[in-house]
């Protein structure tokens, strides 16, 4: 729950620091993900949509892919404090999404992913 918290936090710009988390390690577990997703320059969406940009993108928004009804209808925006709840258990966060991933239970490996995606901009550049 604490991380939980700072992740909140940080994402409402609390004494101007980005949430924890390390890239290069967000890239290692990344991998579990990248049967479904892609990040990076070529990054084209596949049975998951491409997440460059994801942080800060509201959900389902992503142009030319096709989302389930219930992430249409989630009225999400992923930022830090989401994508730590979606990345836990994404059918509790959005039942009936179509990711059939069932979620990173450490903490630690979903801030390293967070900070791993949030380094993309919306065309996959590095910022």
């Amino acid at each position: 729950m604490g991380l939980a918290l700072s992740l909140v936090a940080s994402s409402a710009g609390a004494a101007g620091q980005k949430a924890t988390g390390n890239a290069a390690a967000g890239e290692k577990v990344f991998a579990r993900c990248a049967a479904c997703h892609q990040v990076g320059p070529a990054a084209k969406s596949g049975f998951g949509p491409a997440l460059n940009g994801v942080v800060g993108r509201k959900a389902a928004s992503l142009a030319g892919y096709t989302y389930s009804p219930a992430m249409k209808g989630a009225g999400l925006t992923w930022n830090a404090a989401t994508l730590e709840r979606y990345l836990t258990a994404p059918a509790k966060l959005v039942p009936g999404t179509k990711m059939a991933f069932p979620g990173l239970s450490e903490a630690g490996d979903r801030a390293d992913v967070i900070a791993y995606l949030r380094q993309y901009d919306a065309q996959g550049r590095k910022k």
